[in-house]
């Protein structure tokens, strides 16, 4: 996988306010067909270069093997026949086994050839010559041998910390009052006294609310990106509606004060990263890019203006669209006219919220930018 540069963007503003309007309507009608295009359409095809077999090696994923194969590796489920009921029960890969590609069969496949040494049995399942490959991972515990789906070094912090909360979430969150000696700031070990509705919890992150999120397109605000700043622990509950409770920071990434609201900690994540088209049509929007940077390249966080209300969930993947550019056709009189929306790379959602998810950009021809089109795959 190939890792650009950001490159700069080419503003095209000589043109009559007529071709803005085109382009608006263009954006408009892309969504409005992307929407009804059947998400369940698309051919899994293999590279007329790919190898007879591959033996995995640490630091391998099953997307960067996949890569070695299939033009689209994310489709790797779809040629090794798994479904999405299937992720509970994985099957896993080890280095030293061996892939191999069955150009008759039109699958990939994990063993050895007859009559060879058989690959370790890793897993405890029924050892044969050649098995069917059915790498359903699942990041339960990472310092297993097995091979991921993606590297989870790049997404791992990600899993708990940025949070995204709703305007209702964010006000009704409860907040620190006061710091132990009336320090300005506290850290790791410092008491912190806390009002709000505990609703029975004892374990918290601490978040300062930051930018607003806004939907590309309606402008609206659909989500607060929160700076996560470390946990704090209850201490003593409040004995009196009137009284605050105590807390005592387990662990600070930055400096906590008044003001800084919280959220009860998650559980920690047991996710299934069985990449896969959307469930039903979708187009989305790149409301942002992690530490608010304009252009973002290979394995950069993003964020989408659709979540698990709109059907998104984990693995859930989209191709990057840039939209075409509106130009004057010098041959007809100057005439506007759209170019077409370019495809350049993927995006794995791995994390999802309401209505925003995050998003780690993969194998991408060109750099992302805020606004660009996320849609399925064709």
């Amino acid at each position: 996988m190939k890792k650009f540069s950001i490159a700069a963007s080419l503003l095209v503003s000589t043109f009559i306010p007529a071709l803005a309007l085109l382009s608006q309507a263009s954006l408009a009608d892309t969504i409005s067909q992307e929407m009804k295009a059947d998400p369940n359409a698309f051919h899994c095809e293999f590279l007329e270069n790919a190898p007879d077999q591959h033996v995995v090696v640490v630091g391998d994923t099953l997307w960067s093997i996949s890569g070695q194969f299939l033009k689209h590796p994310w489709c790797w489920p779809q040629v090794w026949g798994i479904n999405k009921d299937q992720i509970s029960n994985p099957h896993w890969i080890y280095p030293g086994q061996i892939v191999y590609f069955d150009r008759a069969a039109g699958r990939l496949r994990l063993g050895t050839p007859i009559g060879g040494t058989p690959a370790p049995n890793y897993g405890g399942g029924k050892a044969s010559g050649d098995l069917r490959l059915e790498p359903q991972t699942r990041t339960q515990n990472l310092a297993s041998n097995a091979i991921t789906s993606i590297a989870n070094s790049v997404i791992e912090p990600f899993l708990s910390q940025p949070l995204v909360v709703g305007e209702k979430e964010l006000n009704e969150a409860p907040r620190i009052v006061a710091t132990q000696e009336g320090r300005v700031v506290v850290g790791k070990g410092d008491r912190a006294y806390v009002r709000g509705d505990l609703k029975g919890g004892t374990s918290f992150q601490v978040f300062r609310p930051a930018k607003p999120l806004k939907d590309p397109g309606t402008g609206k605000v659909i989500g607060y990106e929160a700076v996560y700043l470390g946990t704090i622990k209850l201490v003593r509950a409040a004995a009196d509606p009137i009284e605050a409770h105590t807390f005592s920071v387990a662990n600070a990434k930055e400096e906590m004060g008044i003001g800084d609201r919280l959220l009860p900690s998650p559980p920690t994540p047991l996710i299934n990263y069985m990449p896969h088209a959307p469930l039903q049509p979708m187009a989305a929007r790149i409301v942002s890019i992690y530490e608010g940077v304009s252009h973002a390249g290979q394995n950069q966080i993003v964020s989408i203006n659709r979540g698990r209300s709109d059907g998104v969930d984990v693995g859930t993947v989209l191709q990057l669209f840039r939209f075409g550019t509106v130009v004057a056709d010098p041959t007809d009189h100057n005439k506007a006219i759209k170019l077409p929306d370019e495809e350049y790379g993927d995006l794995f959602v791995f994390r999802v919220f309401d209505n925003i998810s995050y998003a780690l950009i993969m194998d991408v021809r060109d750099s992302a930018q805020v606004g660009d089109l996320a849609k399925s795959p064709e």
